[in-house]
């Protein structure tokens, strides 16, 4: 975008409010909802029901839909739904009948007893995952599809913390309902909450798409979408930079809460402080990440911000030689939570500007699923590389492991000046 035609401060924080990008706040908190009702909320009710935890780390498998659904996301991008997309479009029918799958798979999965029948739950559990990552992959094509450039930090911010509330729907919210009134009342009133997502859809336009550039269905589900990303300036360098751009971060989370009871702090402590205080720093981060973007430009705030979360990691190094300092993991969980949500709205923000939107749903599922690759599977070394390094050495070590990324980064940039 050209630097005279981007908006002031005023009209980027405006943007997070005008329909379009409010949309996505709505969106968010219905693709977030369900995610942890297949991992730890699930969990906690299976040891619950007496369930040992090597059974209950088996469920972990149940999620493998979140890893796979670049699978089935061109049958998403291509594919009609019989009366629906007739009736609401390609990306509303597909939103629609992921969510009403949600709904039901949640209901149907409260109503189970894990005491009695476990293969019952564990089969509404994988039904819940795959319905939950078709709408993750729909809802990711009808952000790409509907945001123009002015509103994409904006839009993209909102979607994010929309997914921040549903997830803590789903985590604390679900547990003070069961602990109330029991698991089948708290999976029915998650169900319920997908209203928001269902009522939020049917009352949004469809977006306006361009054509698949073959009548070949095959060819347009499976082969166009990768032909057209390598048409992209660099693209296999951006591949690269996508996967290692969140690795310093994966690094840290992986062994953030190890780290809190190490060094002394309490359950109660790590739960008022990294979870409460740092959803709020979450929140705000995720904003004036968007202010950012739609102020600067989407790979100038992306570098910056890249580079204010890896110099936060340090603050844990810091944290490390104060011991179990309350004013100290106070600060500390500010940083992060604060520049790790900028980081990440710029970052979601770019991957939808790689796609194209004859093909949103395939290739942001591809783009998403290299970013899991440095966020997920490549810090599976971390406890090892902590234990023989030391707490202070090893989140100095998280900072240092961001530095490629933004090296990638930059000769980006000085290549690509013109994209966004």
């Amino acid at each position: 975008m050209n630097r005279s035609l981007r908006p002031g401060w005023a009209d980027a924080l405006k943007g997070h409010v005008r329909r379009p990008a409010l949309i996505q706040l709505f969106l968010g908190f219905s693709s977030g909802l369900p995610y942890l009702l297949v991992f730890s909320t699930l969990s906690a009710w299976l040891r619950e029901s007496g369930l040992s935890v090597a059974a209950i780390g088996w469920f972990a498998l149940a999620g493998s839909a979140y890893v796979f659904k670049p699978v089935w996301a061109p049958v998403v991008n291509q594919t009609p739904i019989p009366i629906l997309t007739r009736r609401f479009g390609q990306r509303r029918s597909w939103l629609l009948l992921s969510q009403g799958a949600v709904a039901l798979a949640i209901l149907f999965l409260g109503t189970s007893d894990p005491a009695a029948n476990l293969a019952l739950t564990a089969f509404w559990a994988v039904v819940l995952a795959g319905a939950s990552a078709t709408q993750d992959i729909v809802a990711d094509a009808y952000r790409i599809d509907s945001l123009d450039r002015a509103l994409e930090g904006p839009g993209t911010a909102n979607f994010v913390n929309g997914y921040r509330v549903g997830v803590l729907a789903s985590g604390a919210g679900a547990l003070l309902i069961a602990d109330q009134w029991g698991w089948q009342a708290a999976y029915c009133v998650m169900a319920a909450l997908m209203a928001v997502g269902l009522a939020a859809t049917l009352t949004s336009p469809e977006p306006k798409r361009p054509p698949a550039r073959t009548d070949q269905p095959f060819r347009a589900a499976l082969i166009e979408p990768f032909l057209d990303f390598m048409t992209r300036r660099n693209w296999a360098m951006v591949l690269v930079f996508i996967t290692l751009f969140q690795y310093g971060e994966g690094l840290l989370g992986v062994m953030a809460n190890p780290f809190y009871l190490d060094i002394g702090f309490t359950k109660t402590e790590i739960a008022l402080v990294t979870k409460a205080w740092g959803f709020a720093m979450s929140i705000a981060g995720a904003i004036v990440g968007g202010i950012l973007v739609a102020r600067f430009g989407l790979l100038r705030a992306l570098f910056v911000c890249g580079v204010m979360q890896a110099a936060a990691n340090l603050a844990f190094a810091w944290l490390a030689g104060q011991g179990p300092s309350i004013p100290a993991l106070t600060v500390t969980i500010a940083l992060e939570n604060l520049t790790s949500a900028m980081a990440t709205a710029a970052f979601v923000a770019y991957l939808s500007g790689f796609c194209d939107r004859a093909y949103s749903a395939t290739q942001y599922a591809l783009l998403s699923a290299f970013a899991a690759l440095g966020r997920k599977i490549f810090v599976a070394g971390g406890g090892e590389a902590a234990q023989a390094l030391g707490w202070k050495l090893y989140f100095v070590g998280t900072t240092m492991a961001a530095i490629p990324a933004l090296l990638v980064l930059l000769w980006l940039m000085n290549r690509d000046r013109h994209f966004r």
